[in-house]
């Protein structure tokens, strides 16, 4: 989507509303949508110059239903609801705001937060051993890992040998 100086979607408002040329011609003219063009001129009529002009917001879910309501009661289109109200983002924006409404009820139109979560702000300590806890161990105990590792050692070397031995036992193919 082209973003436009205020200066130019001005002078193509002015331009229309003198009479002398239409929505299709000034579209060609200056290669701007005609619907782009029907919105400025439409924000122009009801807000003025502060209706041209960039806007940057995030609407409340309140102010959503309130859209939408008047859209319903006064059966505008979203379009026209989008300009009485200043939405820049145009119809498209409230015909979602509409499809949300329908899914999910008033909480679809609450603001979604975006992209990644951050991060906490205290990081949890990552717990390590202590020359504490390893004092604390029993000889006992280290005899016990002594021979549960004596025996993971001897038991890997028995497969491997029972690996190496099936290797030698099967017989080799020839290459022609």
């Amino acid at each position: 989507m082209a973003k436009y100086e205020t200066d130019f979607k001005l002078q193509l408002v002015q331009e229309y509303l003198s009479g002398h040329i239409g929505f299709k011609a000034l579209s060609t003219r200056y290669g701007v949508s005609r619907t782009v063009l029907r919105g400025w001129v439409s924000r122009y009529q009801i807000h003025g110059e502060a209706g041209l002009s960039k806007k940057h917001e995030h609407y409340s879910a309140a102010f959503k239903e309130m859209v939408l309501r008047h859209m319903h009661q006064d059966a505008l289109s979203c379009t026209e609801v989008a300009a009485l109200y200043n939405i820049r983002a145009g119809g498209g924006v409230v015909a979602v705001w509409e499809r949300m409404y329908h899914e999910g009820g008033i909480a679809a139109l609450h603001p979604q937060s975006r992209g990644r979560r951050p991060m906490p702000s205290t990081l949890k300590p990552i717990p390590t051993t202590t020359t504490a806890t390893t004092e604390a161990r029993t000889i006992e105990e280290l005899l016990k890992e002594n021979e549960y590792l004596r025996t993971e050692v001897a038991y890997l070397k028995k497969l491997d040998e029972l690996v190496r031995a099936r290797q030698q036992a099967a017989p080799k193919k020839r290459r022609w």
